[in-house]
């Protein structure tokens, strides 16, 4: 059903982790599990958590880890089949009713009726709705790769409920039906991977389709180990602080934490910066890094010489 590449890959949980952890995607037991049963079960995978935790990043490295094509589309509201999935070339067309106008006295210059006239017609009819004349989009190209791909749908709670519909088909048979032509099924069916940040509560129809997979905030060693893939020249006495001023500050009352991807900022700031150690200034001058609403920044103003003491202490600790 699938390329070699993705057997081997996909052949067990743990080949999962070590195809994931070799493209630089530190993966937990919980994901590489979900991932396998995707597979294996031909089911997509319903991402939902907080914004910068990987969840878009895990369905890119998926891609890259398999060599697969990576179809992406990026949910909004207003999306329609038009973007979604399909669209005629307008252009195209008007192209060739043109070169039919100027031709049409010389197609029906030899029908013998009104009828035949209409027949001969008809046939140049279909063709400006056949399939050299349709665009296609991140859906209907993901049913035509012959390589097989992975089909990222980013942000589905963003697009309204109308949307939902439009995927059914999608993610139960693989499949797209296009009116004028008929339902092209996919050659080889894509790993379809749709996040959400929970902005709006997902329809049941679309749930029961997905497996489910939630993935939060990191704990400390999940947090060491995916900064120690993604900034490998940090040492591991800044490392030790950066985690540990990171897991404190989601303790305190601010209403965006940050994620695993503004870790990751910090810890490139703090390398180009040469910081060798975490300090009060430091960290007051980069807090924009990690926080990005003013009020939470304004917030933990009177906390940063507690917290970084505290990172600092637990650094030391820990060595």
């Amino acid at each position: 059903m699938t390329p070699a590449t993705s057997s081997n890959s996909f052949a067990s949980v743990d080949a999962i982790t070590a195809a994931l952890a070799s493209v630089g995607y530190i993966s937990t037991r919980q994901i590489s599990t979900a991932l396998y049963l995707a597979h294996h079960l031909r089911k997509p995978v319903l991402i939902e958590g907080p914004a910068g935790v990987g969840k878009t990043d895990l369905a890119v490295s998926v891609a890259k880890a398999l060599g697969f094509a990576l179809l992406r589309l990026q949910c909004y509201e207003g999306l329609d089949d038009s973007k979604a999935l399909y669209e005629w070339k307008y252009g195209k067309q008007l192209l060739y009713t043109q070169i039919l106008k100027e031709k049409i006295g010389h197609l029906v210059d030899k029908a013998d009726s009104l009828q035949s006239a209409f027949g001969k017609l008809a046939g140049f009819q279909d063709l400006f709705f056949s399939r050299d004349f349709l665009e296609p989009r991140p859906l209907l190209q993901a049913m035509e790769q012959a390589g097989g791909s992975v089909l990222l749908i980013d942000e589905v709670d963003k697009s309204e409920e109308s949307f939902e519909a439009l995927l059914l088909e999608v993610l139960a048979d693989y499949q797209v039906t296009i009116p004028e032509i008929g339902t092209i099924r996919a050659q080889v069916p894509p790993l379809v991977v749709l996040t959400s940040n929970n902005t709006r509560e997902l329809g049941d129809a679309l749930k029961r389709r997905c497996l489910h997979l939630h993935i939060g905030f990191p704990g400390a060693e999940l947090e060491r180990q995916v900064l120690r893939a993604r900034v490998p020249d940090m040492t591991e006495l800044l490392l030790g602080q950066l985690v540990s001023f990171v897991q404190s500050l989601r303790d305190e009352n601010i209403r965006k934490p940050p994620s695993i991807a503004e870790s990751v900022d910090w810890a490139r700031t703090l390398l180009l910066l040469h910081a060798p150690i975490l300090d009060e200034s430091l960290v007051r001058d980069t807090l924009n890094v990690l926080l990005k609403r003013e009020s939470d920044i304004q917030e933990m103003q009177g906390r940063l010489a507690a917290l970084t003491q505290a990172a600092l202490e637990q650094s030391v600790g820990a060595d």
